[in-house]
C-alpha cells in the first residue's frame, strides 16, 4: 500500500512539470551569500532565506546547495575558510551563484568590512577566477534593498554602491548578473513603507526568547519576501534567457 501510495505521488508531481523537463541532465547550483540567501533551519521562528525558497521554483534536476551564511561578508566568508569548502565540492559544470554586500558595508567591524570600490570587487574577482579555475561558471547577483524609508517617503539605497560595484566586476569578467538590489528597491518604492512591511520580519512581543519585547526588521525576509526574491531570479534567468532557466518550471507559488 506505501508503495502504491509513494509511486502515485511521484506520478503526480511529474504530470506538473514540463515534459521537457524530464529530459534535462542534472546540474548543481551552488548558493554563496549572507543571511538574506541563507537557509534557517528553525521553522518556528518567521525568517527565511531566498535560497531557501528557490527549489520550490525549479525541477528535481538542479540541486540548490546553499552554502549562504548569516552575518558573512565576501572578507569573512574567505577567511572562515568556507569559500575553500565550497571549492572542495565544486565540479565541472557546476554553477555558481554569489551575492554579498550587507555586511562589506559595516565599517565598524574589520572581519568583515570590504569597500565596495576596492576590496570588495577583489574578493569577486578572486572568487570568480576560483571558479572558472575549477569548470564551473560563476554568476553575480546585487544586495537585496533594505526596507529604509525617509522621512518624505523616498527610499533609501544604503548599498547602491555595492550594487554598482558587483555589476562592475560583472560586465568587466563577463558573467552573468542578476540585479536583485534593483528589483527589490523598485518594489519597496512602488508599495511604499507600510505594504512592503510584511516582506520582512516583525514579531510581537512575548513570543521568542531572541526578542522578548518584539522587533521590526528591516533586512531579513519573511517568507513572502524570501519567495519574492527567489522568484525575482529566476524571472532574470528567463529574461535572460540563461541556461538555468530551462531548469525553472513555474514562476508562481
Amino acid at each position: 500500500m506505501l508503495i502504491r501510495i509513494l509511486c502515485s505521488l511521484c506520478l503526480s508531481i511529474s504530470l506538473l512539470l514540463p515534459l521537457q523537463a524530464t529530459e534535462l541532465k542534472p546540474v548543481k547550483l551552488h548558493l554563496v551569500g549572507d543571511s538574506t540567501m541563507s537557509n534557517k533551519p528553525n521553522l518556528a521562528y518567521p525568517e527565511r532565506g531566498w535560497g531557501q525558497l528557490l527549489p520550490q521554483f525549479v525541477t528535481p534536476q538542479l540541486t540548490v546547495v546553499n552554502h549562504a551564511a548569516n552575518g558573512r561578508s565576501t572578507r569573512r566568508f574567505l577567511n572562515e575558510g568556507r569559500w575553500q569548502l565550497l571549492l572542495s565540492e565544486l565540479a565541472k559544470g557546476d554553477y555558481v551563484l554569489i551575492q554579498f554586500g550587507h555586511n562589506d558595508s559595516k565599517q565598524s567591524d574589520p572581519a568583515r568590512y570590504a569597500a565596495a570600490d576596492t576590496d570588495y570587487q577583489h574578493f569577486l574577482q578572486q572568487f570568480i577566477a576560483d571558479v572558472r579555475e575549477r569548470g564551473a561558471t560563476p554568476m553575480l547577483a546585487s544586495s537585496i534593498c533594505r526596507r529604509n524609508f525617509a522621512e518624505d517617503g523616498s527610499l533609501k539605497r544604503d548599498l547602491a554602491d555595492y550594487a554598482k560595484a558587483a555589476a562592475k566586476v560583472a560586465a568587466e569578467s563577463e558573467v552573468s548578473f542578476f540585479d536583485l538590489q534593483q528589483h527589490s528597491c523598485g518594489l519597496w518604492q512602488q508599495l511604499g513603507k507600510t505594504a512592503a512591511q510584511p516582506y520582512f520580519i516583525q514579531v510581537p512581543a512575548d513570543l521568542y526568547a531572541k526578542f522578548p519585547d518584539g522587533t521590526s526588521d528591516n533586512t531579513h525576509l519573511t517568507l513572502q519576501g524570501a519567495s519574492k526574491m527567489a522568484q525575482f531570479f529566476v524571472r532574470d534567468l528567463k529574461a535572460q534567457q540563461h541556461p538555468l532557466a530551462a531548469y525553472v518550471y513555474r514562476e508562481l507559488l
